[in-house]
């Protein structure tokens, strides 16, 4: 089975299918609505074969249908019919739970995707969870609006990367991860990670885009001390 995973971000829209080796890309932005989506996905990816649609979307996801619109784009992505206009069965996730799906390795994993805003999910024995962290106080506000790319140009990278480190120490002390995975654009700011952290990869979207159709997908086994390091695996990108 061929998979098409599509990584919706506020600046760009990405998309890879199973059987193919190079992503392709379209400019997103804050008008970006659904419709324009599926038809700049289709577009760009012409000439390639899918038989399904994995779509990650920044926004609270449950069940394959989206709770809110998404902050940094257009409107009318709650309600849209996402598997009619790809004319493929198609599943809808939140896009940081995508990305922590494709990273996991094992055991309890939390995932944090540093960007626009915080983006979290919980992956314990292959299961996934979505979480929304990012919107819990912290501080005199939330978690996100110290971590986000707001906060780095606002405060400078030395005291975002304090945040950045406290945060993951605290969501740490109340998720009881085994390892934490650090993703998002943000991710590439941080010249040192927090204890018990790797840096992901942001194709690892497209990891977890397959995963979402494989039920016969079982994590690889990594030794504990490999994923703290952060050393090189190997994990392939076909179901």
């Amino acid at each position: 089975m061929e998979v098409l995973a599509v990584d919706v971000g506020g600046s760009h829209v990405k998309a890879l299918a199973s059987s193919e080796r190079e992503r392709r890309r379209f400019e997103s932005g804050p008008t970006l609505t659904p419709r324009e989506m599926v038809d700049g996905v289709l577009e760009i990816t012409a000439g390639w074969t899918w038989d399904v649609v994995s779509v990650g979307i920044p926004t609270p996801v449950r069940r394959n249908v989206l709770i809110s619109e998404p902050v940094n784009l257009g409107h009318g992505w709650v309600g849209f019919d996402y598997e009619a206009a790809f004319g493929k069965p198609t599943r809808v996730v939140n896009d940081a739970a995508m990305q922590a799906l494709g990273s996991y390795e094992g055991g309890r994993m939390l995932f944090l995707g540093l960007g626009t805003g915080l983006g979290s999910a919980l992956v314990l024995d292959g299961v996934l969870e979505p979480l929304e962290l990012g919107h819990l106080p912290f501080r005199k506000k939330t978690f996100e609006d110290y971590v986000g790319s707001g906060a780095l140009e606002e405060n400078g990278k030395k005291k975002w990367k304090q945040a950045v480190f406290e945060v993951v120490e605290r969501l740490s002390a109340a998720m009881l991860p085994e390892y934490v995975v650090i993703g998002g654009g943000g991710a590439a700011e941080l010249d040192e990670l927090p204890p018990n952290a790797r840096r992901g990869n942001n194709a690892d979207a497209f990891v977890g885009g397959y995963r979402l159709w494989d039920p016969s997908w079982k994590p690889a086994t990594v030794e504990p001390a490999q994923r703290q390091t952060g050393s090189p695996r190997s994990v392939s990108a076909k179901p």
